[in-house]
């Protein structure tokens, strides 16, 4: 960073799988970004996401939920991990874990999570199956704070796609992904520059 300049934040990303949103938000963090990454953090042992944070020069760890009587216990050994790393801001990647009321407020106006349609619409799982199944013209992905009620916190961002009368729930799930990849950069560069107004793009 240029002398004067304040301290980059410190993101530290969450995932469940393969990272493909983890390293694009983790390549978009260089030059002049006001934000780099810290920590990339799975639930999962053996996620691809570690090896494609650790080839890419930003630290792993794993707390595998597995290992845990409840959620309390993940959630206390979940913030342990972090609190080494001093994030400012948490991005949820595919992080496939609900995170408790108590954990989330910890982390209030700190914590971004990536969900694969137009909010308010489908929330929860199978997002591109239901979408077909309704008859959508108009699919997409949304970049949202996290609050404790599970997909509905202000959103930050919104990338649509349209929906091809011959799509499958892989088909359109590819193209949402695509979206993603460009959606959740660029709403990440601009919390980190302070500018939560709604991105959207078509």
């Amino acid at each position: 960073m240029t002398a004067g300049l304040a301290d980059p934040l410190r993101i530290a990303i969450l995932i469940s799988g393969s990272g493909s949103n983890m390293l694009r938000l983790v390549e978009s963090m260089t030059g002049d970004h006001p934000a780099r990454p810290v920590l990339v953090l799975s639930n999962v042992p053996g996620a691809g996401g570690l090896a494609k944070a650790e080839a890419a020069g930003v630290p792993t760890a794993v707390v595998d939920h597995r290992a845990y009587a409840d959620r309390a216990a993940f959630e206390a050994a979940l913030q342990s991990t972090l609190a080494p790393a001093q994030p400012d801001l948490i991005c949820l990647a595919g992080f496939m874990r609900v995170l408790t009321p108590g954990f989330v407020a910890a982390w209030e106006g700190r914590m971004l999570n990536i969900h694969p349609s137009l909010l308010p619409k489908f929330r929860g799982l199978d997002t591109h199956a239901r979408a077909l199944a309704a008859g959508e013209t108009r699919h997409g992905c949304t970049v949202h704070e996290v609050t404790p009620d599970l997909d509905a916190g202000p959103v930050l961002g919104q990338a649509e796609v349209p929906v091809r009368p011959d799509d499958t729930p892989d088909t359109l799930a590819a193209r949402v992904q695509a979206a993603e990849h460009r959606l959740y950069p660029a709403v990440l560069r601009r919390v980190a520059e302070g500018d939560r107004s709604p991105l959207r793009f078509a």
